[in-house]
């Protein structure tokens, strides 16, 4: 969302932000990035908008008319044509913002839409909310909607060339939040948030205030030694113990670097159940063999009993199983206990759904769930969010639900209960009241905090009384998602005192001296505009630095002594502290300023003048700073006590120099000295000093540079000797490297002969971190090359690091810098000159590049195309996987020919097929004839296997149709989820779904009793129609439409009893349902 853009404005994006009833009392997703609270309640209404003739509107803005909720006016500004988009562009705008007085400000939550005048539950709607002032006096979605989907009239958006907007508008009361203390008025301070990391703010303030998994978490082993972004433990221990002490926001950025995230992770959006899952998996491990094991599962572990249960015979099946959290339903239940009621809720098998009961045969039985016990913390995750299949898209259910203060689990004589459940256990729970928006906590009341979680929708009182308007009810968008529900005979222990006993000693140390270093920091910010801070270089600092730190100019004024003066002291004070830090008189203190070149180098330019010295040091800085930096950089030349060198003057022929003296025999540079030379003097004059600094014999003959500039390339040129230093163009503050001169003996001897190749070498250096493709987060080793080398240098370098005898073996892959993941297309052959252009992303530049050793040659290999394909052997139910090269313009009859020399067929005669597998639903039967260049086996599974004599004969009403096993996944609203491998089966014209049932039963060997729960469903476009064994299966496959015949297939419902796959090695997964990942 944003504010509307003018062609020379820049974006303003508004940054999304959780709000949640405090972690003990449940989680809610919206939010809010304003600065203010809301303290009262709101002023709302609805307002209407019908644009006729729209597709003729030329202006570019276009504006309703003014109306009016909670006293203020207001309109809607839309671009129909797009603001700079190809969407159509609305906001809300504040009418009168050009009248109102200095300082205006007003807050609302508000949602858009445009209204599909066909159906109205398919309209287009976006809610978010704003601090409306001066600078932001409109606010909404640029890209609220394509043009083309607006502009489509089979759509229902344009209908007789209108549009209908809506706008539903909650204004709200504020205060100003900026001297809002959030520690002083609650106790409690917030978690900054990194990007998206509201859903785990959300969870680490839940865990925080359960004291007893604080005290568990201060109580793991951690050493002085340890570093907070290394170790999980420590970060935790270190945020849980900033959220006790601190009076401000507290920083996630240690613990999520703990976790292995990198940036990209924390602006990835992901699950909180997901997240509170891993996290506790990762710390109840970490808590193994430590005096805090089992903590977690003595918190959060409940059980409940699965079971089935004949209704005429006595059997009866039950199974236990643990779980830390509970998936309660929203959609149809008015609240907690109505959810439970459906969780337990008994679901009778009988008719085609009856029970295999082993020796009993097919029974009718009934089959639920019941809790064996509850855990002292009850975790409690609604269920918010459902497919909708119009929209192929997960959406928000914002229905009403309540939950109470208080839980009664042991309700109607513990209906929830299971025989087996101890009932001396009083299982009731109790929730706890406060509201965390990220970095500001604010107490709630009891019935507003919950009535505002509640979600629904809350009806208006008529705002024109006189007028026979219907009641507005606008919808409540803020609501919990997750509920944390307290024992009451557990709350003693739960709910135990944590205090500065319970932190270990060093971890006390170490965030003591952070917060004092923090106090000095924010002091000095707050002081900032008393101060100045001067950073003096001397000759030492240049000593010191030259050739280790820095090769090029002469140093780094990070490095150099800072003083922070008042303002007002006069310089010549200031000379003083000077004397009392580096033991130099006041009068031979000489200051020169620095002055930034042209050529973007950084020499000293001058010294200060007698004037300029008697002044103070702010004025100082402010006359002499021209750049306006924030600091005044000064170089200190120490002078020798001879009274007639004590003038602050330079003499007008003089020129300061500054000298390097390079050894190619050790590859070493390093700062020798300065001189003051005489603007007509010659480089012969000043020889015998250069050597006596170089420890060479008077009469060396040595080769001189000047170091004139290093960006955006080096230029370091020879001095001419005879020249006079003026004729050389040289001034004060100018570097001059010099070395022995070499023999062209010499020169072949050293990789780096002399300084302009040294320079060279420096500025092109690069330590590039390599890392092996398989395992993109370690580095693998380090190499030191230059950003010239070439691919065939890179290469080289890399194999023979390797001890591998062909670099062409080698193939490299890029970094992106923003996912810090592998770039998805390698680095062809010599596809690019230099290591530099390996290096760079867009405008960003890396140090990291990935490998892989091939097993031929990468020109041989770039020629050839591989498939990786899946062989489903018919005989054996094998899977064999193979990797089919070929040059690519070979086709998939080549590669079927190639294949049949690779696997085990059933006889020699026997036919073979390609298919497209993705999400475990066929797409595609490779025609033999198609180039193998274009298929893209990355992201799809490539299949082959034998064609069945059964489908070569099919009569004109056979049908050789789909099928593919699948689930009803409770958790997301029994939405059809396929899996397992799907197959072709050839149906004959009468055959009924009896006689089909027998065949795949043979085909896939199931045993009876298992084959027996298993249903049969025709599916079309996501719906089963179950079906009975006495259909005609055939029949309902007569229709060619136009989806394809993977919308349309026979459906196994079963349940999915193979082993679940990591993330890595599914290839049925979307690159962008990035998994919560704790790497460490």
């Amino acid at each position: 969302m944003a504010a509307p853009l003018e062609e020379d404005e820049s974006m303003l994006v508004s940054g999304k932000v959780n709000d949640s009833i405090e972690a003990m009392e449940g989680q809610t997703e919206t939010v809010s990035s304003a600065d203010n609270q809301v303290v009262e309640d709101p002023l709302s209404g609805k307002f209407s908008w019908q644009i006729p003739n729209f597709s003729r509107i030329t202006m570019r803005k276009h504006y309703s008319d003014t109306f009016i909720i909670g006293g203020y006016k207001w309109r809607i500004l839309v671009f129909p044509k797009g603001n700079n988009v190809d969407h159509l562009s609305i906001y809300l705008d504040v009418a009168d913002s050009a009248t109102l007085p200095y300082g205006w400000t007003r807050f609302a939550q508000f949602s858009l839409a445009v209204i599909n005048q066909f159906e109205q539950k398919l309209s287009m709607r976006k809610d978010t909310q704003h601090q409306f002032n001066s600078r932001e006096s409109d606010w909404g979605f640029t890209s609220f909607m394509s043009l083309h989907e607006l502009y489509d009239s089979s759509r229902g958006y344009l209908v007789n060339d209108t549009v209908c907007i809506e706008a539903d508008v909650n204004v709200r009361k504020v205060m100003d939040y900026w001297a809002y203390d959030s520690k002083k008025e609650t106790g409690f301070v917030g978690l900054k948030n990194q990007g998206a990391t509201c859903y785990m703010n959300s969870l680490l303030q839940t865990l925080y205030h359960i004291p007893y998994f604080r005290k568990a978490v201060y109580h793991m082993p951690t050493t002085e030694n340890d570093v907070p972004s290394n170790s999980i433990p420590l970060a935790l221990q270190s945020l849980f113990y900033k959220l006790q002490y601190s009076d401000t926001s507290v920083a996630t950025k240690d613990l999520t670097k703990s976790f292995g995230w990198d940036t990209y992770d924390s602006f990835m959006q992901h699950d909180v159940q997901e997240l509170n899952r891993v996290l506790c998996e990762k710390l109840e491990d970490k808590m193994k063999g430590t005096a805090v094991e089992g903590t977690i599962q003595q918190l959060f572990e409940g059980h409940h009993m699965n079971y089935i249960e004949c209704i005429n015979v006595d059997y009866k099946s039950t199974r236990k199983e643990s779980f830390y959290d509970l998936q309660l339903d929203v959609k149809g239940c008015k609240d907690v206990y109505a959810s439970f009621d459906k969780y337990v809720e008994v679901e009778k098998l009988e008719g085609d759904n009856k029970y295999h009961a082993e020796q009993n045969g097919l029974q009718d039985a009934k089959k639920g769930v019941l809790f064996i016990d509850f855990p002292p913390v009850l975790q409690l995750q609604l269920k918010r969010f459902e497919y909708d299949f119009t929209r192929d898209t997960m959406v928000k259910i914002n229905d009403r639900y309540e939950f109470p203060l208080e839980l009664d689990l042991d309700r109607e004589d513990g209906k929830y209960l299971s025989p087996d459940a101890d009932r001396s256990v009083r299982n009731l729970y109790t929730l706890h009241r406060y509201k965390f928006d990220d970095e500001r906590v604010t107490k709630e009341e009891v019935k507003r905090a919950f009535e505002e979680q509640y979600g629904g929708e809350e009806e208006l009182p008529q705002t024109n009384p006189g007028f026979n308007n219907p009641p507005f009810k606008f919808t409540k968008y803020s609501n919990a998602y997750m509920l944390v529900y307290i024992r009451e005979s557990d709350k003693d222990k739960v709910i135990c005192n944590v205090d500065v006993k319970d932190i270990a000693e060093h971890l006390q140390v170490r965030l003591k001296k952070e917060h004092e270093e923090k106090e000095r920091k924010r002091k000095e910010k707050a002081e900032a505009h008393l101060y100045t801070v001067i950073k003096v270089a001397r000759e030492e600092d240049l000593k010191t630095q030259i050739g280790k730190d820095i090769f090029f100019d002469l140093v780094d004024h990070e490095k150099v002594r800072s003083f922070r003066i008042q303002k007002q002291m006069p310089f010549t004070q200031f000379k003083e502290e000077v004397a009392k830090e580096f033991k130099v008189p006041v009068h031979c203190q000489r200051f020169w300023l620095w002055a930034k070149r042209q050529n973007h180098t950084y020499r000293p330019n001058r010294p200060l003048t007698e004037q300029e010295e008697a002044q103070s040091v702010g004025l100082l800085k402010e006359a002499s700073n021209k750049a306006h930096n924030a600091e005044l950089k000064l170089f200190l030349e120490e002078r020798p006590e001879v009274p007639s060198l004590l003038v602050l003057e330079k003499a007008k022929d003089e020129i300061l120099l500054f000298l390097k003296f390079y050894d190619p025999e050790q590859t070493e540079l390093r700062y020798v000295g300065k001189l003051f030379v005489k603007q007509g003097g010659k480089p012969a004059d000043i020889l015998e000093k250069l050597n006596e600094l170089a420890g060479f014999a008077a009469n060396t003959e040595v080769q001189i540079f000047e170091e004139i500039k290093f960006e955006p390339n080096v230029m370091c040129e020879p001095v001419d000797k005879k020249l006079t230093f003026k004729a050389s163009q040289l001034e004060d503050g100018d570097i001059l490297c010099y070395q022995k001169a070499l023999s062209p003996q010499d020169e072949g001897r050293f990789r780096y002969p002399d300084v302009p190749s040294f320079l060279e070498y420096v500025r092109n250096r690069q330590v590039v971190h390599f890392r092996r493709l398989d395992r993109p987060k370690e580095d693998e080793f380090c190499l030191e090359l230059s950003k010239q080398h070439t691919y065939d240098d890179v290469v080289e370098r890399v194999a023979t690091k390797l001890e591998l005898d062909d670099a062409s073996k080698i193939r490299l892959t890029a970094h992106n810098c923003y996912s810090q993941q592998p770039k998805p297309q390698p680095i062809k052959y010599r596809g690019v000159e230099h290591l530099s252009d390996m290096l760079v992303h867009y405008n960003q530049s890396s140090d990291i590049l990935y490998f892989e050793t091939l097993d031929l040659p990468l020109p041989e290999l770039q020629g050839l195309k591989t498939l990786k394909i899946a062989f489903h052997n018919a005989r054996t139910e094998e899977v064999s996987v193979h990797n089919v090269r070929l040059p690519k313009n070979s086709t998939v009859g080549d590669v079927i020919n190639e294949l049949k020399g690779l696997v085990e067929l059933s006889n020699p005669d026997a036919e073979l097929r390609i298919l497209e597998v993705f999400y475990h639903k066929i797409y595609k039967i490779f025609p033999a004839n198609e180039k193998i260049e274009n298929i893209n086996d990355q992201y799809w599974t490539l299949r082959a296997e034998e064609i069945p004599e059964e489908e070569k004969n099919l009569g004109p009403q056979d049908r050789l149709i789909h099928v593919y096993h699948y689930t009803r996944d409770a958790v997301q609203n029994n939405m059809v989820q396929n899996f397992g491998e799907p197959f072709f089966l050839a149906v004959r014209e009468n055959e009924t779904l009896a006689e089909v049932r027998d065949r795949i039963q043979a085909k896939l060997q199931v045993p009876d009793d298992e084959f027996s729960k298993w249903k049969f469903a025709f599916l079309s476009l996501g719906r089963p129609d179950y079906l009975h064994n006495g259909d005609i299966v055939a029949s309902r496959f007569q229709k060619r439409d136009v989806y394809g015949a993977w919308e349309h297939y026979l459906g196994l419902e079963h349940s999915d009893t193979a082993p679940k796959r990591s993330h890595l090695a599914s290839q049925n997964r979307h690159a962008f349902e990035k998994p919560v990942k704790i790497y460490n």
